[in-house]
């Protein structure tokens, strides 16, 4: 059994015109970070701490894949390929029993728990869902991925309190012949994409992990009767830590970052999943997207159809336990005016060439713009901007409301959006959830970032 680690190289974050708040420019990647897993994997249950970004410590359960290292939240993010029979050993390090579940797979979990003292398998009278681990002891689970599309796998002991501490991740699996070059979502060209980012939506009400943590006489129903979130995450990391770049140090248990970068006329794949107990509206501004899947499966009216193609969405409906893979693009159309700029407002001249008839530009090079909505080509931007003077300046602000395009600022202003892009925010439509713990602004909330043609993408 073996796995890979995937990485990727951290490039700069570039923030747009939309951005009306000053925050720190990281790094950013452009895809999704997880380990690819072939035959099977080790995971270790621990416990250990996560911050938010109003300076809270939270102690919480979590996975690693390293038999000495810290714990993540959320947990690993798990790549398979179609068709693969995979085998999971979870290691209990924690002081109560323990199991996975892996929704939408068929588990061959019965007699594959390890140890004195484990618990029955599943189908015996106890009624347990899953095979659990003992403390200091291992449970195995193996099955063939059937499906591709993106699943949840979280803890099925006392999943109240244990999904609430951590014990939960995602899934990805791709489809049979998976071609990097040419991704799809599903195996059907109609969910083609060119660059994917995953979504893990969760939450905490901190009082539960504290009770934990002093080893209160806990015993799962203290506040989970009384219920009540005040920390919301996107892969485990909550507002402005969501625009941090992948695996920096001061996060040392939250490595995934939560940043997407696209640039005009891309197709970017939203994996979304609802990991917690409640319901997120998640809402991205920019474009409605196309629903391809929904629990790992693409729905299509026949075999080989290929998914629906009317389902689009602008605020997917994130139920507990659920997941969607949908398809984002942006290319400027229908904004009324000239992204890039007239002469008349004072920016170079360029082409809109619509060689074969889309209604956009065809190739990036010299004066031409790719996928610039050619109806509005040549129009000038519909207001005046008032004067310097007159203005308050976001870090982000380029100077220039035109993409890929910079003006003069004030001394000690700005300087923070080197690409001039585009910015929308993607964020939980339930407003409470864009706090920590009360302070806004943070909690279920990021950035799309729509980077000028021509910008390289890591």
């Amino acid at each position: 059994m073996k796995h890979i680690m995937r990485s990727r190289a951290a490039v700069p974050v570039v923030l747009g015109v939309a951005v009306l708040m000053a925050l720190t420019a990281v790094p950013a990647a452009a895809g999704i970070d997880g380990i690819e897993v072939v035959g099977g994997i080790d995971l270790y249950a621990r416990a250990d701490y996560i911050t938010s970004a109003d300076g809270a410590s939270l102690p919480f359960w979590g996975l690693t894949d390293n038999a000495t290292g810290r714990p993540q939240y959320p947990a690993p993010t798990l790549i398979f390929n179609q068709g693969e029979t995979i085998t999971i050993t979870l290691h209990n390090q924690l002081a109560s029993n323990v199991s996975l579940i892996f929704p939408g797979h068929d588990v061959a979990g019965a007699g594959s728990c390890t140890g004195a003292g484990t618990p029955p398998a599943p189908g015996d009278a106890d009624g347990r869902m899953t095979c659990e681990a003992a403390p200091g002891f291992t449970a195995s689970y193996t099955f063939t991925v059937e499906q591709a599309g993106t699943y949840l796998y979280h803890s099925g002991t006392d999943a109240a309190l244990q999904v609430e501490m951590g014990l939960f991740g995602a899934i990805v699996v791709r489809p049979f012949g998976y071609d990097e070059q040419n991704p799809t979502a599903y195996g059907h060209p109609d969910t083609a994409f060119d660059r994917e980012y995953l979504f893990v939506l969760s939450e905490m009400d901190s009082r539960i992990h504290q009770a934990v943590e002093y080893g209160d006489d806990f015993n799962g129903t203290e506040f989970l009767g009384d219920y009540f979130s005040n920390y919301w995450f996107i892969n485990g990391r909550t507002m402005p830590d969501t625009l941090s770049g992948p695996g920096v140090a001061w996060l040392p248990t939250q490595p995934y970052n939560t940043l997407p970068r696209m640039v005009p006329g891309e197709t970017v794949l939203m994996r979304v999943v609802s990991a917690g107990r409640d319901p997120h509206p998640f809402h991205h501004h920019g474009n409605h997207a196309l629903i391809v899947g929904h629990n790992g499966r693409m729905p299509e009216s026949a075999p080989g159809q290929g998914p629906d193609l009317g389902y689009e969405v602008f605020t997917m409906q994130a139920i507990p336990g659920e997941t969607f893979d949908a398809l984002f693009t942006w290319t400027g159309e229908q904004m009324g005016w000239d992204i890039y700029g007239t002469p008349a407002d004072g920016m170079p001249d360029h082409d809109c060439v619509d060689g074969d008839g889309d209604g956009f530009g065809d190739v990036w090079a010299g004066s031409t713009w790719e996928h610039e909505y050619c109806a509005d080509h040549g129009i000038e931007l519909p207001v005046t901007l008032p004067e310097n003077l007159d203005l308050a300046f976001g870090a982000f602000w380029s100077g220039s409301p035109f993409m890929g395009a910079a003006g003069a600022l004030p001394p000690g202003e700005g300087g923070l959006n080197p690409n001039s892009g585009y910015t929308f925010m993607w964020h939980s439509h339930t407003e409470k959830e864009l706090t920590n713990n009360d302070i806004f602004p943070g909690g279920m909330l990021t950035m799309l970032i729509v980077e000028p043609p021509g910008t390289v993408i890591e």
